[in-house]
């Protein structure tokens, strides 16, 4: 690396993913808008659909907030039909969260747009910048992924 050092480098890594990440973010918060769901409903979705149905304890464990917090979304989702409560197979003593088809497909079409979005950002580099990008960063997320 000519000019920069490795600290150099990866505080321009963690300044450059900062950024882009925000901008993501004021993205994706524009398309929920037009799916009339709020930013916590669809972080739970999405970590409902990633880990399975999970209860009100392990939902709020993975979204860092409060059992009581949790039970107000849940209410509000179940209400807008995205989720239903449905007692556990195992024991009917454990309650769990399952996605409603609606809760999948607003998802799927959220994430489809964002997609969208950085395909459109991402016109003016070539296939191997984009290929170099992908590595690069399924790279970071493997080591990060391992605590």
């Amino acid at each position: 690396m000519k000019g920069k050092n490795l600290c150099e480098s990866v505080a321009g890594i963690e300044k450059h993913l900062r950024r882009i990440d925000y901008i993501i973010r004021l993205k994706g918060r524009e398309i929920l808008k037009d799916f009339n769901i709020t930013i916590p409903q669809f972080t739970a979705l999405q970590i409902l659909i990633y880990n399975g149905d999970l209860t009100i304890g392990e939902l709020s464990q993975k979204m860092g907030l409060a059992c009581s917090t949790i039970t107000d979304l849940i209410d509000r989702m179940e209400n807008n039909q995205l989720v239903v409560r449905k007692k556990d197979q195992k024991d009917k003593r454990v309650v769990r969260i399952e996605v409603l088809p609606i809760g999948y497909e607003i998802v799927e079409k959220v994430l489809e747009e964002r997609i969208r979005f950085l395909e459109s950002k991402m016109k003016g580099l070539s296939e191997q910048e984009k290929a170099a990008l992908d590595e690069g960063l399924e790279s970071l997320y493997n080591v990060m992924k391992q605590n």
